[in-house]
């Protein structure tokens, strides 16, 4: 995990709310668990890719 955290403010509708805390707790995890997971997936799945490095024109050698 990472040393330093930050919070991040959600707003859900109560009843979803709970619902969300019974399920994560059926599972064995905290809603914060969850939440992390899931933002790390949605990152790895929607960040740009890293473009290629670019390659440098070979220069001509002088004769």
């Amino acid at each position: 995990m990472e040393n330093k955290t930050a919070r991040l403010t959600v707003l859900i509708d109560p009843a979803k709310k709970s619902a969300f805390e019974k399920l994560c707790y059926s599972q064995d995890m905290t809603p914060s668990q969850v939440m992390r997971r899931l933002i790390r997936e949605f990152m790895d799945h929607n960040a740009p890719s890293p473009s290629p490095a670019r390659k440098q024109p070979a220069r001509k050698r002088r004769s």
